[in-house]
């Protein structure tokens, strides 16, 4: 018999998108990457585009689902080199390699609130950290 998952083992759509809205808000409040951050387009995203979060999350979920194998598949509003690419999504807020590392603190303090076991915690952040080159490509080009 197969293994289940990682989409599975995470629980599912409904386990993985209150990851993802915990997450989502957590960053917004994030005083690095948030609200208050230093980087010019971080702090506007999180103070004067709110609005688009709720799509955000609806996103974020799709694409943490469809890295995890399961039923749902990522289409990028701003497509990047690969189905799961977010180069273009991102490329705009000039992400620094340590804002990127923060998001990815976040996402592993969201994981742990919600007490997804560490297999699967390291999972999702390797599936995060693999794209950390393609997030932070903006902030190369700006430098």
């Amino acid at each position: 018999m197969a293994e289940p998952s990682l989409y599975e083992r995470l629980g599912g759509v409904f386990a993985i998108a209150a990851v993802i809205d915990h997450f989502s808000d957590a960053v917004v409040r994030n005083p690095v990457v948030g609200q208050g951050s230093e980087n010019p387009e971080l702090d506007a995203w999180h103070t004067e585009q709110l609005a688009r979060l709720p799509g955000l999350k609806f996103m974020r979920t799709l694409w943490v689902c469809d890295v995890a194998g399961g039923p749902f598949t990522f289409a990028a509003t701003k497509p990047g080199t690969t189905q799961l690419g977010l180069e273009e999504a991102h490329r705009d807020l000039h992400i620094r390699p340590e804002e990127f590392d923060e998001v990815a603190a976040e996402l592993a303090r969201s994981l742990d609130h919600f007490g997804v076991p560490a297999r699967e915690k390291e999972e999702v952040l390797g599936a995060f950290a693999a794209h950390k080159g393609e997030v932070t490509e903006g902030s190369m080009a700006s430098a």
